[in-house]
């Protein structure tokens, strides 16, 4: 009975006895597989089924659901069906042509459900690989335009691709005029019938240790400039004797500018260290180090004897500056204990004024070496020899009125107090002073390359086709020209140049 009073129908007590029983025995444990892999198969399989979809003209009508009476009301197994309503009938469509299935969609459309899947633990079949993408392919480049005047009759070549990487005609000239050489690679040559013995590029270098550091100097030094009307080249090489054995390069370059504008000045200092001099090559730094000091320090009074034509105090000045540093020198040999003349160099000096007005060009220095002057297609030699002309009675004016100092050879007699032999007489102190012509080329050198301008015809020949229109030569030919090699003579070369607008 419930809560208001009713008594239950009997078949709703059967039902509820029949569910709810607590005699009824217990199912037990499922038949089924119940396992991981077995789900995932159920899956698997649900989820690849192909679905097969049929057109609508050969679709059967569904069956009507069947009615089964409601347990619950008594009356539901006398109720009467209402029959069904009646439907127009529906005149049968053309039959379709089904439409082709693109290939993108025929390979979405899972396989037959006997298709195994791995499972997302296990490794993927087939051998390990990169991922590639497709690229799309680069566009074609156009056709060149046909030309539009017809080609010349004659046989059809086919077009050389170097020629589209040549440069243009006029690359070379619009560099520099002075190279000459069209961008060739200048070569080191040799003048003579048979070449020289020794190579010609460097072997051996000179021995160092934590303690000379400071005192290694390089294999070759090059320099240039352009002041005024003039253009200058310089440089020094190491020889090829002192490149065969490892011996440091003896030579010393400066080229220094002093001061600016019109009034600069420009100092070429070379020195030659002594053969077989173990601190050769530190006497002919030193010696440029200090006449480069001093010239710094009277550079503005220099520059103006220059461009106002002074010559007499130019002469005595440099004179005076010259003395200075063959002190240094000496002063230098005694520190290190060695005699005067194991510790010295030959000094030559050139002094350029920056003034385009201003062609005056003025020499001094001691010691061996060379100044020629390239006039003409001819070489003049500007340094003649000064104890032939004392011996000849030869005026020591030049050619252009200049004056050399000259030794006047008298001798003294050794001191009474002095133990050992009287020092050599002190070198010549030379100086000139000349005015440049347009075109003229001024060559100071040392005697390594001063011996065979004037031992071998040869090579003063040549340099004067190289250095002659249309003008000066860039740096790697002016390298290249200074180290043309003749047999006999491998010392090392210092020289610089001077050429005129």
């Amino acid at each position: 009975m419930s809560q208001q009073g009713e008594k239950p129908a009997a078949h709703e007590d059967d039902w509820w006895r029949k569910l709810y029983d607590e005699t009824a025995p217990d199912t037990g444990p499922s038949s089924a597989p119940d396992s991981l892999d077995d789900r995932f198969d159920s899956v698997s399989d649900t989820v690849s089924e192909a679905v097969e979809v049929e057109p609508e003209s050969e679709r059967e009508p569904e069956p009507l659901p069947e009615v089964r009476p409601d347990p619950r009301t008594a009356w539901d197994p006398y109720r009467e069906q209402a029959p069904p309503s009646e439907e127009p009938e529906r005149k049968p469509e053309p039959e379709r042509e089904p439409e082709p299935v693109p290939v993108a969609t025929q390979a979405a459309v899972p396989g037959p459900r006997n298709t195994v899947f791995p499972a997302p633990w296990e490794a993927p079949a087939g051998p390990p690989g990169p991922r590639t993408f497709a690229v799309p392919k680069p566009p074609e480049p156009e056709p060149p335009p046909a030309p539009l005047t017809p080609p010349a009759a004659g046989p059809v070549t086919a077009p050389d691709p170097v020629a589209l990487h040549e440069l243009p005609p006029d690359w070379a000239a619009s560099d520099a005029p002075a190279d000459g050489g069209g961008g060739a690679r200048p070569l080191v040559g040799h003048l003579g019938d048979r070449p020289p013995t020794y190579d010609a590029e460097p072997a051996a270098l000179p021995a160092a240790t934590s303690e000379n550091l400071d005192a290694l100097v390089p294999d070759t030094v090059l320099d240039g400039a352009r002041y005024g009307t003039y253009t200058l080249r310089a440089a020094s090489v190491r020889g090829d004797s002192a490149r065969f054995r490892g011996e440091p390069r003896r030579d010393a370059l400066l080229t220094a500018r002093f001061g600016a504008a019109e009034s600069a000045l420009v100092l070429v200092a070379v020195a030659g260290g002594v053969r077989g001099g173990e601190g050769a090559h530190l006497a002919a730094a030193d010696a440029c180090r200090w006449i480069g000091g001093a010239v710094a320090r009277s550079h503005a009074r220099l520059s103006e004897d220059i461009r106002a034509g002074r010559r007499a105090d130019l002469k005595s000045g440099l004179h005076r500056l010259t003395d200075r540093t063959y002190g240094k020198l000496r002063a230098r040999a005694a520190e290190l204990g060695l005699e005067p003349g194991e510790y010295t160099t030959s000094l030559r000096c050139l002094l350029l004024s920056a003034d385009p007005d201003c062609r005056t060009r003025v020499f001094f220095g001691v010691g061996s070496g060379g100044l020629f002057r390239l006039r003409d297609g001819l070489w003049q030699d500007l340094e003649p020899v000064i104890p032939e002309q004392a011996a000849s009675g030869v005026s020591e004016e030049g050619p252009d009125g200049d004056r050399l100092t000259m030794d006047l050879q008298i001798t003294t007699p050794p001191s009474p107090y002095s133990d050992g032999p009287a020092p050599p007489p002190a070198e010549l102190f030379r100086f000139r002073a000349s005015v440049a012509r347009p075109g003229d080329t001024l060559l100071l050198c040392s005697n390594g390359f001063a011996e065979p301008m004037r031992g071998e015809p040869e090579l003063p020949d040549e340099l004067a086709e190289r250095w002659g229109p249309p003008g000066p030569p860039g740096l790697p030919a002016f390298l290249a020209d200074t180290q043309l090699r003749i047999k006999g003579y491998a010392d090392d070369r210092t020289c610089a140049a001077v050429w005129e607008a």
